[in-house]
């Protein structure tokens, strides 16, 4: 089943965010410098929660349609690592790309995560029922 696979890669994904987050905390904390805090704060509520929230669903629900599984789970993974990597380029930029690419490449992530949220939202409108 679909919704399984999905739901072993995201719980995965999701404690591989964990760790990176907790790292990160650790960091700042160890450091005192908090320029890192939004994209730690991202990476944990983003990447550990809402992942570990979308494969404890498809671990429970069964899907009506299972390309819009698979349209959420690639979009959901992209664009969470869009979003945190496009943070880390915009607000830390550690290997000075060029400004123009790092703003592109967070929106870029941006939107695509928040596609991955409009197609969980669909899935979730449409789910099997038993009757």
């Amino acid at each position: 089943m679909v919704e399984k696979k999905w739901s072993i890669r995201l719980i995965r994904l999701a404690a591989i965010f964990g760790l990176i987050g907790a790292v990160i905390g650790s960091d700042m904390s160890g450091t005192g410098s908090y320029a890192m805090r939004p994209i730690h704060a991202h990476i944990l509520v983003v990447g550990w929660l809402s992942i570990a929230v979308w494969a404890l669903f498809y671990r429970t629900f069964t899907v009506k349609s299972k390309k819009l599984v698979n349209l959420h789970g690639w979009t959901a993974v992209l664009g969470t690592i869009g979003l945190t990597v496009g943070m880390l380029f915009y607000n830390v930029n550690p290997f000075n790309f060029n400004q123009t690419f790092t703003l592109i490449f967070f929106i870029v992530g941006g939107t695509t995560l928040l596609i991955s949220y409009v197609i969980f939202i669909w899935i979730t409108f449409t789910l099997k029922t038993e009757e």
